[in-house]
């Protein structure tokens, strides 16, 4: 390698900044393939060929796709290109292998009537997840409890469906069903959701300084030990720093965060400041990079959102459909006071107005004030990735419960991200690490421990 070129890449090294390496790298390799002359240049339609057949070879997984059981019977499913952000065709589309489906229950008053209907909850949509695979498509999509269930069922040409718990109140004050959860086919779960649980602090504590338990409840600690004794993955999307910090400390194995993003980049109480992060990678677990908008870029989002919100608006009245007054944040409040019957109507009609309002938004607002896209994402992802190390860093969307960027806004787009990881010079097998290596080795990880821990090999944490 010729001196001036080695200095280069030793400086790019000691910055800690991957793309310059990347970049410096991929000179060295072209300048040798050109004898030393001018570098040669890959052009567009190369790269896209490029990037193409690595989004085919890799597995694909993302690790957080919020359901609703209604899209989940004989009449209406995934098998359906339906409004969702996640269904079969638009898997298959978007080259999407893997959908970790989300049993998610609101956080309700903790009381023994609020954990029952949590389970009720909770229940209703693993029986929909399980029909969609074995009754509904099973021809199309497979039930995976492992990674090796993954690489099978990827390699025969269906898709594939894993399942994870968003917030830990269904378990209520029965420590057995983290066994019961698991049986079901759960592989990873939160201690909260957006309000403390019975078992954790959430991090919405930070709004008002309010906090329940301080971290972990004593009963969130011993379904701690539960998840290690079963092979669940502990989530730390969702609660409180204090809390993830302890979970960290007290698990016996590797966790996840299931869907958050670098604090350092996005000013919010739901992503990861450097203290978590750099605790994560000691502990051997993974952050999959959430396409969240608000997390990612909180203020660009809120001013591409202001701006689109005065169209739709528009919009609205034109089509003679009444929204709140006062924005977004009111068309929120407005939809809590409703029933689930009248939220899900709201929300069809909605859609139904986004729809219209979505050319004279890109006309309009995008030029000038442009939304959150895949390169923030990528810039989350390239922090996480200079900060704790590749194999620690993974990619989810959260879409059908907010999430989805410019370019990666349904699962019919998920080639865009790979396509953004080519240009900034991740190379295939690092891609595959991002996309689903490093959460499946994690995942194998877990339920070693849980192997160890069930024959007496290993002991549960103190």
């Amino acid at each position: 390698m010729p001196s001036v070129l080695f200095s280069h890449v030793r400086a790019a090294v000691v910055t800690g900044r991957r793309r310059r390496l990347f970049e410096t790298l991929a000179l060295v390799a072209a300048t040798a393939c050109t004898g030393g002359g001018e570098p040669a240049q890959e052009s567009e339609a190369q790269l896209l060929e490029r990037a193409r057949g690595i989004h085919e070879r890799v597995i694909t997984l993302d690790t957080h796709d919020d359901i609703n059981p209604a899209n989940f019977t004989a009449e209406q499913n995934y098998t359906m290109d339906l409004e969702t952000q996640v269904n079969l065709p638009k898997m298959e589309a978007g080259g999407l292998d893997v959908s970790w489906m989300i049993v998610y229950v609101g956080q309700g008053e903790l009381t023994d009537e609020g954990f029952d209907d949590a389970y009720a909850q909770a229940i209703e949509k693993f029986d929909a997840i399980h029909r969609l695979a074995e009754e509904i498509a099973p021809d199309r999509i497979e039930m995976a409890l492992t990674s090796d269930d993954v690489r099978r069922i990827v390699a025969s040409g269906k898709k594939v469906a894993m399942i994870g718990v968003e917030n830990g109140y269904p378990v209520g004050t029965d420590v057995s069903r983290v066994a019961e959860f698991a049986e079901r086919g759960a592989r990873y779960m939160s201690l909260a959701h957006n309000g403390h649980s019975q078992l954790s602090d959430s991090n919405t504590g930070e709004r008002d300084g309010k906090w329940l338990h301080g971290g972990l409840s004593e009963l969130g600690r011993e379904v701690v030990r539960e998840m290690n004794r079963h092979g669940i993955m502990i989530d730390l999307s969702h609660p409180s720093k204090e809390a993830t910090l302890e979970m960290m400390e007290l698990s016996v194995a590797p966790v996840i965060a299931s869907h958050s993003a670098a604090r350092s980049l996005g000013e919010h109480s739901r992503n990861m400041d450097d203290e978590q992060l750099l605790a994560l990678g000691e502990n051997g677990g993974v952050i999959q990079t959430v396409a969240f908008a608000s997390y990612l870029r909180p203020d660009k989002n809120a001013a591409h959102g202001e701006a689109s919100q005065r169209i739709i608006e528009e919009v609205a009245a034109e089509m003679g459909f009444e929204l709140p007054s006062g924005g977004r944040r009111a068309m929120f409040r407005a939809m809590q006071a409703m029933s689930p019957d009248e939220q899900e109507a709201f929300m069809a009609e909605y859609q139904h107005v986004q729809a219209a309002a979505a050319e004279r938004i890109r006309a309009e607002v995008d030029p000038v004030t442009p939304p959150v896209s895949v390169s923030d994402l990528v810039d989350h992802i390239d922090y996480l990735v200079d900060l704790i190390g590749l194999e620690h860093v993974g990619i989810s969307s959260d879409f059908d419960g907010g999430g989805g960027v410019e370019g990666w806004n349904d699962a019919s787009e998920t080639f865009n991200v790979t396509l953004e990881l080519v240009r900034r010079g991740y190379t295939e097998e690092e891609i595959g690490m991002l996309w689903s290596g490093n959460l499946l080795r994690v995942l194998d990880e877990v339920q070693n421990v849980a192997a160890r821990i069930q024959s007496g090999e290993m002991a549960v944490g103190g």
